[in-house]
């Protein structure tokens, strides 16, 4: 069974949030890569390389992290929109 993908083919959806959320945190790949050692998760530069360029899935896990890194909602990381106080 095909694993699934966005309309547009990508692998997650997440991706160009991403790029976004770092670049205004002015952090590198590196840099994110090492917060995000820092709190406890296992992602290097590599995964948040093939995050950013739609090569790779993102697990639930890896969600959380940068959830927590950046201190926004899922349905930023997913849509690009803010969700309301009550579903953060």
């Amino acid at each position: 069974m095909p694993k699934p993908r966005t309309q547009t083919g990508e692998k997650n959806l997440v991706g160009k949030h991403l790029i976004e959320l770092r670049k205004k945190s002015n952090y590198s790949q590196r840099d994110l890569a090492y917060r995000l050692q820092l709190a406890g998760y296992d992602m290097d530069k590599n995964v948040i390389t093939r995050i950013e360029t739609n090569k790779r899935y993102v697990t639930d896990l890896e969600l959380k992290a940068l959830k927590e890194i950046f201190h926004v909602s899922y349905d930023y990381l997913i849509d690009g929109t803010e969700a309301s106080e009550e579903t953060r």
